[in-house]
């Protein structure tokens, strides 16, 4: 199961530091609730861009 992945979402190495501290900040820690979250809503968070979508995301499906 994702909320289960040993790697937090917000401890991504390959995501920048701003959207690791954006994820952080939001309460976003683990892979269920990256899931919850829609991606207009991660979008929205100051600091967490476009490129940081598509690496979280593939992170997510590995």
């Amino acid at each position: 199961m994702a909320g289960e992945r040993a790697l937090p979402p917000h401890e991504v190495d390959a995501i920048g530091a701003p959207a690791r501290r954006a994820l952080a900040a939001a309460g976003i820690t683990t892979w269920d609730a990256v899931d919850a979250a829609s991606d207009r809503d991660l979008l929205a968070l100051h600091g967490f861009g476009p490129k940081a979508l598509r690496i979280l995301r593939a992170s997510q499906e590995r």
